[in-house]
């Protein structure tokens, strides 16, 4: 590629570059005297499990890998034990070493289902941070000013509610910005909430004498309702790690406007290759429920492989284009005299916790019915209205998707006189 086109391939998908220009002649300067480029990225083990949201970051490691740079998947074992700040209106918990330990093993089981192992960098910020004496932390502290510290939104915002900030806390953006000074880092790769880390890093190597790393943020990753991030206490989350057919069903269930942020964020595919398909689908050349597929098999064969992912959507056309309802359908019954809510029908069929959960779905497009059309083929109607009812003179089953898999059988019984 040429340099241009290293930086359409680089920047595909980030949010911002600090500075575009400073990449363009350290990619050049690279190129001269053949050395790769040092990219890094952290991750602070704070969970077991990796979902879709996190490999936004993976993929763009992945992407300065393509190209031949040297890739350091920094594991935050010391940064996980004081806990980052960032977004954070309440002191953090910190987490004991062996959460950490434990959480970081399974990072990097996971994370080679993206990067290649055997060019990939694993290191662990414990071994320059956790060697750091007490002059050597003094020393580091000296080098950033408290000023600048609470600048930063999340702290300053506290001071202002008078909310408690812990010292611990104003230690992790500069164990963070070190990190960069231990591996000499060219490149730092964060989420746009990291930019405040990532620029203490910036000022830090500048400090210490070394020349400053580019920055590149990446988007927090909308999920599958594509309003909130994505996040596993939320729901709205495809966990890397699971099954090909859970995978795939899910993606499906996105909407046609958030399939092309998936396309840009979570592809390798160029933004011209994106275009293209996107004009194919305007121009009705394309059906978009064929693009999405695309779209759900490619991601699908990236953790499990093609063949896996071509099963997987066999699978989901025969459940829903070829009307073919699992026969093991779960089958929930209610007594119902009079048209009542369908959110509180689902709420008390313990479909949805709560009724403010159930109408919350609704509104978000997550709850469909499924109906017969005139061809006997199955069709999903989605329901967004909180106050629709179900009349029990109309119904006396509905079959309800929330999501992409979650199906339930609502089988509607009425008392008579004599019953009552």
């Amino acid at each position: 590629m040429t340099t241009d086109e290293q930086l359409a391939y680089l920047t595909k998908g980030v949010e911002e570059t600090i500075r575009v220009e400073e990449l363009r002649a350290r990619l050049e300067s690279a190129a001269a005297a053949r050395r790769p480029l040092r990219v890094k990225a952290g991750f602070d083990p704070t969970a077991p499990d990796l979902h879709l949201g996190h490999t936004v970051l993976l993929r763009k490691m992945k992407h300065f890998q393509d190209l031949g740079h040297t890739v350091i998947f920094l594991i935050g074992d010391f940064t996980g034990l004081i806990g980052d700040p960032s977004g954070r209106s309440v002191i953090r918990k910190p987490m004991t070493p062996e959460e950490v330990a434990a959480n970081a093993e399974t990072y990097k089981r996971q994370v080679f289902k993206i990067l290649n192992a055997e060019k990939t960098v694993v290191d662990f910020n414990s071994r320059w941070l956790g060697a750091l004496t007490g002059r050597d932390w003094i020393a580091l502290c000296s080098r950033y000013t408290l000023a600048r510290l609470i600048e930063r939104d999340d702290f300053s915002k506290r001071l202002k509610e008078q909310k408690p900030i812990a010292v611990h806390e104003l230690l992790y953006p500069l164990s963070q910005g070190y990190d960069s000074v231990a591996l000499e880092a060219d490149v730092e790769l964060g989420g746009t909430d990291q930019k405040f880390n990532l620029l203490v890093g910036r000022d830090l190597q500048q400090e210490y004498g070394q020349p400053a790393q580019i920055i590149m943020t990446m988007p927090i990753l909308e999920g599958l309702d594509g309003v909130q991030k994505m996040s596993k206490s939320l729901g709205n989350y495809v966990g890397i790690s699971e099954p090909p057919a859970s995978m795939f069903g899910k993606l499906m269930s996105i909407s046609d406007t958030l399939m092309w942020r998936y396309y840009e964020l979570l592809t390798d595919l160029s933004r011209g290759e994106i275009a293209g398909l996107k004009h194919s689908v305007d121009s009705a050349t394309t059906h978009p429920m064929e693009a999405k597929k695309a779209l759900a098999r490619r991601i699908v064969a990236d953790f499990h492989g093609p063949e896996a992912a071509q099963q997987a959507q066999k699978d989901f056309e025969a459940q829903f284009r070829d009307n073919a309802l699992p026969h093991d359908l779960d089958t929930r019954s209610i007594i119902l005299n009079e048209p009542l809510k369908l959110s509180r029908v689902l709420t008390g069929i313990g479909f949805f916790e709560s009724n403010a959960e159930a109408q919350r779905k609704m509104k978000e497009g997550a709850v469909h019915l499924a109906d017969f059309d005139a061809a006997g083929e199955l069709q999903w109607t989605r329901i967004t209205d909180p106050t629709w009812v179900l009349d029990p003179s109309d119904h006396s089953e509905v079959v309800v998707r929330a999501g992409s898999r979650r199906l339930v059988k609502v089988k509607v019984n009425r008392t008579t006189a004599g019953d009552e």
